[in-house]
Formats: C-alpha cells, structure tokens, sequence
C-alpha cells in the first residue's frame, strides 16, 4: 500500500484547502469538528444548509455523482480527501450524507427521470433533508422481516405501521421507506420501495432519548398516510432490490469508522486523570488496558488504509468497510466504557476511598480491567454465575485477569508485523512512564 496521495489528488487536495482556507475558519488545535449527526436545532440546521449551498455553488458538492446531476464525476478518493481536510475547519453538522450518500445512488439507479429531475438538485444543494425509514421494531438486522403496510388506494398507497432508529427524521423533508405491500409472498419478494413527505398527515416522530441525554434517533409511527403511487421507487414488491442498493452505498459511506473520540483521546484522558495524585497511566493494568485498545485501534487504522487504496485505485472494496462499521463500533463502545470507569474510580479515590498506592485493578470495575475479547466474555459469563461463583480462569484471588506491562509489551511487539508499525508501538510506549 501506498498512503501518499497521487499528482492528480495532491493537486486537489490543496485546492480543496485553499477553498476553504478563504470560506472557513480553521479549527483550534485539539477541536473536533461538530457531529455528523445530532439533534439539531433549528438554527443549526440552517447553517448546516447555508453552508451546503456555498459548497455546490462552488463545486465542492456531491464530487462522485455524475456530471449530468450536478457532481463532478470523480473517484471516491476524492471524497474521502476533501472530508479529510473540510474536518480541519469548524463548519456546521454534515445533515445531509443519509440523501447524498445512499438515497441519492439509489434514486440514480432505480427511480424515474422525473424523480431525479425533482429531488436529486435540491438534494445536492442541501435545500432538502432526507432520512432513511428502513428498521422497525422485529426488523434490524433481518430487515425484510419488516411489517409496516402498504395498501394500494387508486393511485395512491396507504402506509401503516413503526420504524425505528431513524436518524434526523425531525428535521427531514423526505424519507425513503421499505413497505411489506404482498404479505403472501417470500418475505424478500414482497417489500415495495417509496418516496415519503415526512410533513404528511398522519406521522408522529417520538425522540429516542439515549443514555447522555441526547436524542440523536427517532421512532416513526405511521397512521393511514397517503403516498403518491409516483413516488414508488423501482418496481411493485420488487423493493427488495432498490434496498440492495441503498444499503451497499451505506457501507461504503459509514464503514470506515474512524468518526468520534480516538485511542489518542483516551490516551490524554489516562495521562490527566488522577488517582491517589498520581497519573492513572501510571498503573500497570491501565497500561495493559491502553496496549490492548492501542493494538485494535491501529488494526482497523490499516484496515481503513486498505479501503482508501481501493477507492485511490478505483475499485470496489472488499469487505473492509464492512470490518471498519462493526468493529469500530463495538471498540469505541468499550473504550467509553473504559473512560467513565477510570473517571469512576478517579472520582471514588478523590473522596478518600481509594488507599493512596492501591493498584486500580482493585477499583476498575471487572469489564474494564481485562482485556477485551475472550477475558471480557468471560466476566461476562462470571456475572451471570453469580458474584460467588469460581471464575472459569483468572488468579486465585478472582480478580479477572490483570496482565503484567511486560505481557502488555510483548503483544504489541508481536502484533506488529510491519517495521513502521512497530516502531509507531514503541513510540507510544516511550510516553508512558515506566513501561519500557
């Protein structure tokens, strides 16, 4: 693999700078551009469409659609450039990728001309918001196990039933539904795509309202509401098809994964906090912690590198957008988790009960102070045995598994193949203290 950019996306890339160097303001060093998704205010979402129309008028909307509906008909890397360097300067909330990234493809694919007359240039200057009705309550990953209705009415449809974890619905124009429209048939062969005015009589959007206190997905109840037979997108019960290709520009759009807080960020929060006034990066099983994070941050770092290349040489990717959207996830997920806690016993040691010198592997709850994988679902298996219960493997003091930093070490030197690699591992041994 070769990381460095060509003569022709150089080229672009410090052109795509020099535009927004003029149209931006560059982020403080250590800020992280807002969210791609949130609940957005009203405010918000008008800047985020000012700032869309800025960029189509100037060509910097859309670059892989082509030419005929307003893009400019470029390779994905350069997509992937310009979100590189659009991420240096504080610009409002990406609210339109759902429309542009997969619902847009798919009405190029599938839908009629006059679809695409009517919302593919209003999509690509952001002057409507679309959302994806796809999951319902019985049906996530096994989507075609959806129920929600569609009954032909003359030349209209009429939808009943409930999605689920819709991103933006509250600020959309348009959504893109799958409806179950042949409840007779096999349960892919009877699923009919269509083109829904969220501003329709008889939608109800209820915030889902997550443990931080932000509502960043909606349920959709849907109650006799009146679809155009015009807005059907592909053939009747043939929407299986059209899903098909929604989906696969989903992954291509949301599997490299690299969004949210970094190894580099949990790497600060180690270093500042403070247990016993000491830095909690100090502790050996903190250590083993961030080498164990560190290792499968980088594997799916290089990973992400393999589905740049693809897309750099213009070839579809494998499945290593698919390998960036699960596994991503599910680490920033128990690296969080690994943050609160730390944050937890910090805050337990500050009001003196935590003994001064007491390693934290006694305070760190079990899931967080062993590695995760195979150690991790053995806790798990440990908590449903009962708290009294003889751990299948660990020390003789129950204590899960703390790994000395000599272990933590060696799995890095061992993981590393690549001599760049190793060398980079090294480089973030030396920033912590007492661990080479």
């Amino acid at each position: 693999m070769d990381f460095r950019d060509t003569p022709e996306e150089a080229a672009f890339r410090a052109e795509a700078r020099a535009w927004l160097e003029k149209n931006a303001r560059a982020l403080r060093p250590g800020a992280r551009r807002a969210a791609t998704q949130s609940r957005a205010d009203a405010d918000t979402v008008r800047r985020a469409k000012e700032w869309q129309a800025r960029k189509a008028a100037a060509g910097w909307a859309c670059l892989t659609w082509p030419r005929e509906y307003g893009g400019r008909s470029l390779p994905p890397i350069y997509s992937v450039i310009w979100n590189q360097e659009e991420s240096r300067f504080d610009t409002p909330p990406n609210l339109f990728a759902i429309g542009q990234g997969m619902l847009g493809p798919t009405i190029m694919a599938h839908g009629t001309e006059e679809q695409k007359k009517r919302y593919l240039p209003p999509m690509l200057r952001g002057e409507e918001i679309w959302c994806q009705l796809f999951s319902e309550p019985g049906a996530g990953s096994d989507l075609a196990a959806l129920r929600t209705s569609a009954v032909r009415d003359g030349d209209h449809w009429v939808l009943n039933g409930q999605k689920t974890w819709t991103s933006g619905a509250h600020y959309s124009k348009w959504g893109m539904i799958l409806t179950r429209t042949d409840p007779d048939a096999p349960k892919h062969e009877g699923i009919t795509y269509f083109i829904v005015d969220m501003e329709s009589p008889g939608i109800e959007i209820r915030p889902i309202r997550q443990m931080n206190g932000e509502a960043n997905f909606n349920e959709v109840f849907f109650t006799d509401v009146r679809v155009p037979d015009s807005n059907r997108v592909g053939e009747v019960n043939g929407g299986w098809k059209a899903a098909l290709t929604t989906l696969m520009n989903e992954r291509a759009a949301l599997g490299s994964g690299f969004a949210g807080p970094t190894f580099e960020d949990l790497l600060e929060l180690c270093r500042t906090t403070l247990v016993d006034g000491r830095p909690a990066w100090e502790d050996a099983s903190v250590r083993v912690r961030l080498a164990d994070f560190y290792v499968r941050w980088k594997g799916l770092q290089y990973t992400n590198y393999r589905l740049l290349t693809a897309l750099s040489r213009g070839t579809t990717p494998g499945p290593e957008a698919s390998i960036g959207k699960l596994v991503a996830a599910r680490l920033r997920q128990e690296m969080a988790s690994f943050a609160a806690d730390l944050q937890e016993a910090a805050r337990r040691a500050s009001r003196g009960r935590v003994a001064g010198g007491r390693n934290l592997a006694a305070v760190l709850p079990r899931g967080s102070r062993t590695p995760v994988g195979r150690g991790h679902r053995r806790d798990s298996a440990q908590h449903h045995r009962g708290a009294g219960a003889r751990p299948s493997r660990g020390n003789s003091r129950g204590q899960g598994h703390p790994l000395p930093a000599a272990t933590a070490r060696a799995r890095l030197n061992a993981a590393g193949e690549r001599p760049r690699y190793r060398a980079d591992a090294r480089q973030k041994l030396d920033k912590v203290p007492g661990a080479r």
